[in-house]
């Protein structure tokens, strides 16, 4: 039986039009860019190529275009930046952030650099405005606003112009986690108030171990990692040649596609939602998947029995690859603090199924129909 893979937001498949652009920079194009000669001309000019072909796709200047490991680094590297460079001495997040932003605003607070407060959430998960602009308008010093425009577990999205705008009125620094929506939503960053966003090629078809920090203009921060003069002094280290060009190549690609790629996976989304409300009795869906929200994310409880405690593990043995919560913790079941924050009720069980293009109705119909024996 073949697998059903429902785990997109954890990571995609690697499409190969973008493999086959990344193959000559792992074979024949092999220079270091840092080198004068013509083997690092032809990689130098694949990455500044790659970042002109970025820029273009998020309406951002080249210039504001950094490539990174991923993620976690990016986002580190503008929280980082926020307090030690910009003056921010409070940070405001919320409880339902990525471990990247969690952990680097955790310890920012434990080394005694910042205050750090949790805005409230509103019952179905999203993030309570009056209670963001209150934090802001009563913190005497200067803040960071780090809130990720997308939730990877629920899929619950932030309004970035409404945040952005608050931010503005309270001269906040704003840096939003975007890794789930680059490449799946379009992007007009000229004309949106956030000084950092953050994305990973492997969340939309393009390779794992590269991603970008895009910083405003206006903004200007030291190096988080220390080294050579490699992304204009910013980002040391030699770059990931290959890893680059995927990354502008899939995001080139999810551009082109968006309008139908997004139209169909969010027909996936609702179709999973009627087929579980049909067949499975209890089914409870978290956050708001039918209002503002991440059309690739499905997050399911189900009612917790002998059965379904297990159903991570079943739903593996019938080669179902689905997750618990955030893949990036996957390997200790400390269960989910997302679903802690807005949903706590241990009778229930949490699955998050994530889709891409490459799904179909007829695999939705195999996992539900074998949903119904694990419940």
């Amino acid at each position: 039986m073949s697998r059903i893979y429902f785990d997109n937001a954890a990571t995609t498949a690697l499409e190969p039009v973008v493999l086959e652009a990344m193959m000559p920079y792992l074979t024949t194009h092999f220079g270091n860019p840092s080198s004068i000669y013509s083997y690092g001309r032809e990689t130098r000019l694949a990455i500044e190529n790659a970042r002109k072909t970025v820029a273009r796709t998020l309406n951002a200047h080249p210039a504001e275009i950094f490539f990174t490991s991923g993620g976690t680094e990016s986002s580190n590297t503008a929280i980082t930046a926020a307090i030690r460079d910009l003056g921010c001495k409070h940070i405001i997040t919320s409880p339902i952030e990525h471990h990247a932003t969690l952990h680097a605003t955790e310890h920012l607070y434990h080394t005694g650099e910042a205050a750090l407060s949790h805005v409230k959430l509103l019952p179905n998960g999203h993030v309570d405005m009056e209670d963001l602009e209150h934090l802001l308008k009563t913190s005497g010093e200067k803040c960071l606003v780090t809130l990720m425009h997308a939730n990877n577990e629920v899929g619950n999205m932030i309004d970035l112009q409404a945040v952005g705008a608050l931010c503005k009125q309270y001269g906040a620094i704003f840096h939003s986690d975007t890794v789930q929506t680059v490449g799946h939503f379009p992007f007009d960053l000229r004309n949106t108030p956030v000084h950092f966003i953050t994305g990973a090629g492997h969340k939309f078809h393009g390779p794992k171990g590269v991603g970008i920090l895009y910083i405003n203009e206006n903004v200007k921060i030291s190096p988080f990692i220390h080294g050579g003069a490699q992304e204009r002094n910013m980002r040391a280290g030699t770059e990931n040649v290959a890893g680059i060009v995927g990354f502008a190549k899939a995001l080139d690609m999810a551009a082109e596609n968006y309008e139908k790629d997004s139209s169909y996976i969010k027909s996936l989304k609702l179709y999973m939602m009627e087929q579980l409300e049909k067949h499975v009795k209890g089914v409870f869906f978290n956050g708001d998947p039918l209002g503002r929200s991440l059309y690739t994310v499905l997050s399911v409880s189900f009612p917790k029995t002998e059965k379904s405690e297990m159903i991570l593990f079943n739903l593996d043995i019938n080669n179902i690859c689905a997750s618990g919560g955030s893949a990036c913790t996957s390997g200790a079941d400390a269960g989910s603090h997302v679903i802690r924050a807005i949903n706590n009720n241990p009778n229930q069980v949490t699955v998050r199924f994530s889709f891409s293009k490459h799904n179909t109705t007829e695999e939705i119909d195999r996992v539900v129909e074998k949903l119904k024996d694990l419940i």
